[in-house]
């Protein structure tokens, strides 16, 4: 037996950011060492992502994660033992199969990414390595430019205001600890005007602050005005990322602004984001158009996509294939990374690098149920991501990223470098 071959797959019980249980899986190797994973759960879900095993019933809302733990402790762990942690690709295929199902269900994506996330950390614990070490050996150095919520609504917030995340991007910043230092500077200067105006009505599901504004280009105009106030250049040391999450309120073309009391077609939709990007700082949007919408996303990237990041979520759910397509139709220009929409790393992976080989931007992304678990930062640096999305800048388990991404900016000392601008679709 190998100092890397599985000898030992648990699961157990635990509790999100919201209060609901989830799934932590624990694995153990040959040489004794132990790699941890929690699975995160989304409030904003893309139809494709890989679904949640959930016990239903009255326990918990329906949320309780029983029946996902059992599938690890018994049919998981009885498939992964003996097998060797460090070939992630054969472990993630072996899952895959087992399930037998394209969205999951079967087994449970929560069950199969916090597996599959395990495995990883279990084979760098037994080469002696941090996981970001591990994955991208001594080529890992790019720390990924943090994306942080000031604002937030959509389904995080109630649908207080429509748009889903109001963020900063501090793109004038020199290394990865000043751009947190600038973004807590942007959100101390945020909650003193919401207060300031009466506007303060407590943070949302990521730790932003969770506004009372009378339309979502308020939310755009605090924001500026909150970058101004912490002392900082809109656009040149601070700019603005939008994710608008318009699965969320349009279906079939047809856009509801529930704040604002009207409806939009596609076209009307584009032309007021694009309007929002000719007056504000934005760099980024996310989901700009809802998922069942790919000739509204390529009629969006026509008219932006070379001065702009347009992220695809919700559309293309962390799916190689989709991304190849949407590269293909030229729909979007960057996608979003998230280990749990999909269910195992070597999908997660796979996706990334086929966003690569189109020349898109790839954002490795939390989720808005989320734990102290902090594998998603180790991938962002180990897979040389560009950006880090991980919601607030408040609340413990969003902190613990951030201040994970401090320890390993430490770690790679001068040898570590910040993302450059020219990296970026926006930046090009």
């Amino acid at each position: 037996m190998s100092v890397s071959s599985i000898t030992d797959v648990h699961a157990r019980r635990v509790w999100d950011s919201r209060g609901r249980p989830t799934l932590e899986v624990e694995v153990t190797v040959g040489s004794g060492a132990v790699g941890r994973a929690i699975a995160p759960a989304g409030a904003s879900t893309g139809s494709g992502e890989a679904v949640d095993r959930r016990d239903g019933g009255d326990a918990f809302g329906g949320y309780d994660v029983t029946k996902a733990i059992a599938a690890v402790n018994d049919e998981i762990s009885d498939a992964l033992i003996g097998l060797d942690a460090e070939d992630q690709e054969n472990a993630d295929a072996v899952l895959i199969e087992l399930d037998g199902t394209p969205d999951k269900n079967r087994l449970g994506g929560n069950a199969m990414i916090a597996a599959s996330m395990a495995v990883a950390h279990a084979a760098a614990a037994a080469a002696e390595m941090p996981l970001w070490r591990y994955l991208g050996g001594l080529a890992a150095h790019t720390l990924p430019l943090p994306e942080i919520q000031i604002f937030g609504g959509g389904a995080h917030a109630a649908s207080r205001v429509d748009i889903q995340d109001f963020m900063v991007m501090a793109v004038g910043a020199e290394d990865y600890a000043q751009t947190l230092d600038w973004t807590a500077e942007v959100y101390r200067a945020a909650g003193a005007l919401m207060s300031e105006s009466g506007l303060l009505q407590g943070v949302a599901d990521e730790g932003g602050f969770w506004p009372a504004f009378d339309s979502n280009e308020a939310a755009l105009d605090m924001l500026l005005r909150s970058i101004e106030r912490a002392g900082f250049r809109p656009g040149e040391d601070v700019a603005i990322s939008l994710d608008i999450a318009a699965s969320e309120f349009g279906k079939d073309g047809r856009y509801t602004l529930g704040l604002e009391k009207r409806e939009l077609d596609s076209d009307g939709l584009i032309e007021m984001l694009l309007g929002w990007v000719d007056r504000y700082p934005i760099v980024s949007i996310e989901d700009p158009l809802g998922e069942d919408d790919e000739d509204g996303l390529i009629r969006f990237t026509a008219a932006a996509g070379d001065k702009l990041q347009i992220i695809g979520d919700d559309y293309l759910v962390t799916n190689a294939e989709r991304v190849g397509h949407a590269a293909g139709v030229g729909a979007c220009n960057a996608v979003l990374v998230k280990p749990n929409q999909v269910g195992t790393l070597t999908e997660t992976r796979a996706a990334f690098d086929a966003a690569r080989a189109a020349d898109w931007g790839a954002v490795v992304s939390a989720r808005s149920g989320e734990t102290e678990d902090v594998t998603i930062v180790h991938l962002a640096v180990g897979w040389g991501a560009y950006q880090l999305k991980v919601g607030s800048f408040a609340r413990s388990e969003r902190m613990a990223k951030w201040n994970e991404g401090l320890r390993i900016a430490d770690a790679l000392g001068d040898h570590g470098q910040l993302a450059a601008s020219t990296l970026f679709p926006w930046g090009r």
